[in-house]
């Protein structure tokens, strides 16, 4: 997916385009970014891989541990056979990224501290669609817990959906939780932020999107629809599941074949059972 850049900053890693500017919108709140960073802090072996790896993504600085220095060998050199201007890594002691890092962070004795990356927006996935007959998207309508937005990045990593769209407000600021959970995934599948859901599913729609509405009111399953052309799988927030508007403007309403004394799934969950199930039926 081709991101729509920032204002150049003159760094040799960043490539421009000539889309109009967007205004990056990861920030480090919510506790993802600790003490010193210029941006965020991303911890984590995958994550910090992906991140370094990853010519989109303009990186400040990288401390490891010894340990973590080793385990970063194939990245630093994926990344100098590439030519990305990277700074140089610096060796810290585990209590010092201990400090640094936000309490209980599992950082494996590496982390990155990184500008956000360029925004993509609605505009950006259908004009990089156009041209495509088959596609998923998945639609998260006020999910808020990062660790659930994370695991759904990696699962649509993992089944080829294109993009993840989440509210403007109502959902998890991009910080270093968000992206371990997403094990590397935040720098593969663009996480794109809208402030009117409702607007941004008729925008797909005329893109020549199908919009599917996950809820246990569904009268049919997810197997029982043609989901081989554009699809946007739509899903809401634990409890409250989709909003009333957002299952309006849906064009279909299907359920998980789920049972049993637990009847429903951890949207998580339910994310990774239904791109499945679509990847499964395009077999």
């Amino acid at each position: 997916m081709t991101r729509s850049k920032p204002p150049s900053s003159g760094h040799p890693g960043n490539r421009s385009s000539g889309k109009p500017q967007h205004t990056p919108r990861e920030t480090s709140k919510g506790g993802g970014g600790p003490r010193g960073a210029q941006g965020a802090w991303l911890y984590g072996l995958h994550p910090v891989t992906a991140a370094w790896t990853n010519p989109e993504r303009r990186v400040h600085r990288l401390l490891a541990t010894e340990a973590g220095r080793a385990a970063l060998d194939g990245a630093l050199a994926t990344a100098r056979t590439a030519g990305l201007s990277r700074p140089g890594l610096t060796i810290v002691d585990k209590t010092e990224l201990d400090r640094l890092m936000p309490p209980g962070a599992v950082h494996q004795g590496v982390a990155a501290d990184v500008a956000p990356l360029p925004d993509v927006g609605i505009d950006d996935l259908c004009n990089e669609l156009a041209g495509e007959s088959q596609a998923v998207i998945v639609v998260l309508d006020q999910v808020t817990d990062p660790h659930n937005v994370g695991a759904i990045l990696r699962s649509a990593a993992a089944f080829g959906a294109r993009a993840v769209v989440v509210t403007e407000r109502h959902a998890p600021e991009t910080t270093g939780v968000l992206a371990k959970s997403a094990s590397g995934a935040l720098e593969a599948v663009p996480l794109v932020r809208v402030t009117n859901l409702a607007r941004s599913l008729a925008e797909l729609q005329q893109a020549g999107f199908w919009s599917v509405g996950l809820a246990e009111s569904g009268k049919g399953t997810l197997a029982q629809l043609d989901l081989t052309g554009k699809t946007v799988l739509v899903m809401g927030a634990e409890g409250s599941g989709l909003r009333r508007l957002t299952m309006e403007r849906c064009d279909v309403i299907a359920r998980l074949p789920t049972g049993g004394p637990v009847g429903s799934l951890n949207v998580s969950n339910a994310a990774a059972v239904a791109l499945y199930e679509v990847a499964r039926l395009r077999a």
